[in-house]
């Protein structure tokens, strides 16, 4: 596949992201992913400045090639993890969460290349002005936290509202999802459903067996009346969620607590009935295990024969 922008911005042989999904992107993950061409991302997710600066090093011992981290800007701790990236010297930090308004300045003056993950052209257009190198133009399909636009509609518009590289995430998990975001504008996509049955992921194997088992509708949107709807697997914890969710006896403050902790119970213990287990809609399309590695290639090869064979209309 023929490289664009964002491999010679970054320094990567595919124009492929690993999604920063906390409790899962760890150095493992994040390692195999860019020593296999891609970039791989550390989600420092709500953990302190001690663990992000373990992981960053730890995935230095793995790989010599680049990779970033993630950083959720309402974490707790996003004062220090903001410095430790700068000290660490890590050369690609995409964000989400909110807006780096108040990072993104000192961190193009250390160098590093910061790519926010956007739900709409406003923000895009935003963080390219605050000095962002690419986006990451996210659509509803994806799991985790999910906007309102569906990729099919968001990347095209991102791509013609900002002249900086987009990156097409959300409901990607093959060649053919490549080459449709190739074909949208994108110069780059990002995954992470798909690596959550990568080899090197170490989430619980509960968790993967519930990803390969998932069919085309099995996944559920949650939260979205506290401002923070996430998609992911139906289990008995997201069912009882919604309902609750719209039960009005349910405080905001009740609901808030149901959810603490629920990510945890399900990347780390396999808790399948108390677990939230975060999922894109293309989880389905995920049916074997592999190393970070083939997966990447079997995709790009895909692509690659998606995009020759584009033009060959029917007359």
């Amino acid at each position: 596949m023929k490289k664009t922008r964002v491999c010679d911005m970054l320094g990567i042989e595919y124009p492929i992201f690993q999604g920063g999904m906390a409790w899962i992107s760890d150095a493992s993950l994040a390692g195999a992913v860019s020593n296999a061409g891609g970039l791989g991302i550390i989600s420092a997710m709500n953990a302190d400045a001690d663990y992000l600066v373990e992981q960053i090093r730890n995935c230095r011992k793995i790989t010599d090639k680049p990779f970033g981290v993630n950083i959720m800007l309402m974490s707790p701790h996003v004062d220090d993890v903001a410095k430790i990236v700068m000290e660490e010297h890590v050369s690609v930090v995409t964000t989400g969460a909110g807006l780096p308004s108040k990072y993104i300045g000192d961190w193009v003056n250390a160098g590093i290349k910061v790519i926010p993950v956007v739900p709409s052209t406003a923000i895009a257009k935003r963080v390219a002005r605050m000095g962002a190198s690419a986006v990451v133009a996210e659509g509803g399909e994806s799991g985790g936290h999910v906007g309102d636009l569906t990729t099919m509609t968001l990347v095209p518009q991102v791509c013609d509202a900002v002249d900086i590289p987009v990156i097409a995430a959300g409901g990607i998990a093959d060649g053919r999802g490549i080459a449709a975001s190739f074909m949208l504008g994108a110069e780059g996509v990002q995954c992470g459903t798909c690596f959550l049955v990568a080899e090197e992921c170490t989430v619980h194997e509960n968790y993967k067996e519930k990803v390969l088992k998932a069919k085309d509708t099995d996944t559920i949107v949650t939260g979205k009346r506290l401002g923070h709807p996430v998609r992911s697997l139906k289990n008995p914890f997201s069912r009882n969620y919604m309902k609750r969710e719209y039960d009005p006896a349910c405080s905001d403050d009740e609901l808030e607590q149901l959810g603490v902790g629920a990510l945890r119970k399900a990347a780390r213990e396999g808790d399948v009935q108390n677990g939230c287990f975060p999922a894109g809609q293309i989880a389905a399309m995920v049916n074997q295990p592999d190393t970070a590695a083939h997966i990447i290639e079997r995709m790009f090869r895909e692509a690659d024969e998606v995009l020759k064979g584009a033009g060959r209309w029917v007359e």
